[in-house]
């Protein structure tokens, strides 16, 4: 993760308002939002998670394929070993450390959960390999639990945004917990990480295709100010094109009869 303290840190939080319209506009660009992940079940889920610390989903979608062909379940990657896993996981960063962590939780999971993915987060973050982010992206995505797991784009985006200034994963976590609507709770995860690894982007976010830059904090915008307008505007007349219009107020008889008649002409133009 990048240095939290170079994380800009926003002192004006969104309003209650602005936090609403700030993922209406994320959930109409994705309306079914999803990991980048590859996987098979919550084992294979809980694995690519663990594999990923400090590594790109499309580096860890290149290594998954082949390990879970062989082991897709916690006795099967157990009976891999740890040199096994080592050879088929080797293109991703920390593979020696991650193919211990992977096997340790495999064991781990016959032991004592009966081979199965624990639905608690203490339970999972008691697993070799796994914190709380780990835990949170599973109960989310493998059981569909209202998590928001907060990883470096999701720390960036709630401080740069506005959205949930916190200066550690934990304070940004809790505010985005306490601010998204329970609505938007469920997919909140996949389009704040979506949104930070895609559009708002740690060197050089782009301003000019983001459909809430006009809600956001961050004042080091890119791209000409013109065109972060003019989207903001096209988003606003989207949500209003939707909502019925109010009912003119009938005009009084008295007040078309007066507009209807005729002024009398000046005597300077007579």
């Amino acid at each position: 993760m990048r240095p939290l303290s170079k994380c800009p840190l926003s002192k004006r939080p969104l309003s209650k308002r602005d936090v609403a319209e700030f993922y209406r506009r994320l959930a109409a660009t994705r309306p079914i939002p999803q990991t980048e992940l590859e996987f098979i079940n919550p084992f294979t889920l809980l694995v690519a998670v663990v594999l990923s610390a400090q590594a790109t989903d499309v580096g860890v979608n290149k290594a998954t394929p082949a390990l879970f062909a062989l082991a897709e379940t916690p006795a099967a990657m157990a009976a891999l070993g740890v040199e096994r896993v080592e050879s088929l996981i080797r293109t991703i960063g920390l593979y020696r450390t991650k193919a211990k962590n992977v096997v340790a939780l495999s064991r781990i999971l016959i032991e004592k959960h009966g081979g199965e993915v624990p639905v608690d987060r203490d339970a999972l973050e008691a697993l070799p390999g796994v914190g709380r982010k780990t835990a949170n992206v599973v109960l989310n995505v493998a059981f569909e639990e209202p998590r928001i797991a907060v990883d470096t784009h999701i720390f960036r985006v709630g401080n740069r945004t506005g959205l949930a200034p916190g200066k550690t994963p934990l304070a940004v976590e809790l505010g985005l917990e306490a601010v998204t609507p329970p609505q938007y709770k469920l997919n909140a995860h996949h389009w704040l990480i979506l949104h930070g690894r895609h559009v708002c982007k740690a060197r050089k976010p782009d301003c000019p295709n983001c459909v809430v830059a006009a809600l956001c904090r961050y004042k080091a915008k890119t791209g000409p100010d013109e065109l972060i307008a003019a989207r903001a505007a096209a988003a606003n007349k989207t949500k209003s094109a939707g909502a019925p219009r109010k009912p003119r107020r009938p005009v009084a008889p008295s007040v078309v009869a007066a507009a209807r008649k005729p002024r009398a002409r000046s005597a300077a133009r007579r």
